[in-house]
């Protein structure tokens, strides 16, 4: 069975962006950094995206501007297979991009039980909290990052049943960022 992993950095305050949208604050251009985020990126695998989320990502990964800024990112990101639900989409044409409609749980419960590569989530709070709440979430991959926002929007709004889980793993940066491998207790 696929695995299926979320990467999602939030501030201390637990929003993964601000009430606009905003996740400016989630970028830093330290070496150390990106040197992890372009390991991550090389993985493989396949990205699972919602429609905001691919909207942010395919109008800046394939530009001039990401292959100059984040090189080996850049290049992970754009070779990487996506999976991107949406209602509203018509097509997705980012490089290696396939659109999903209809009913996510049983479209991710379906890919999980294909083989196949893992899969991950970025950003995507309302996929990240639809899928948790359905328990197809292997592993949460979360980056604290030292700011607060007071206020903004978090990546499991909505759950009703409450999620236990263990610390497998953890990782601190120089630039204050803080990473937590977390697993669903069983």
């Amino acid at each position: 069975m696929r695995r299926l992993v979320v990467f999602n950095q939030v501030t201390l305050d637990g929003y993964i962006a601000d009430m606009h949208g905003d996740m400016s604050w989630a970028h830093k251009d330290d070496a150390e950094w990106t040197a992890f985020a372009a390991e991550n990126a090389s993985g493989g695998g396949v990205l699972l995206l919602g429609r905001i989320t691919y909207e942010l990502m395919a109008s800046y990964w394939p530009t001039p501007a990401a292959r100059a800024n984040a090189p080996a990112v850049a290049e992970g990101m754009n070779r990487m297979q996506k999976g991107v639900f949406s209602r509203t989409l018509d097509k997705a044409s980012w490089q290696n991009t396939t659109l999903v409609k209809g009913d996510i749980v049983a479209a991710v419960r379906r890919m999980k039980n294909e083989p196949g590569p893992g899969m991950a989530i970025l950003g995507s709070g309302s996929i990240v909290s639809q899928l948790t709440q359905a328990r197809l979430i292997d592993e949460y991959q979360i980056v604290v990052n030292p700011i607060v926002l007071g206020k903004g929007k978090t990546m499991f709004d909505g759950i009703k049943d409450k999620l236990a889980l263990r610390l497998t793993k953890t990782r601190a940066f120089g630039n204050g960022n803080v990473v937590l491998w977390y697993e669903p207790k069983v």
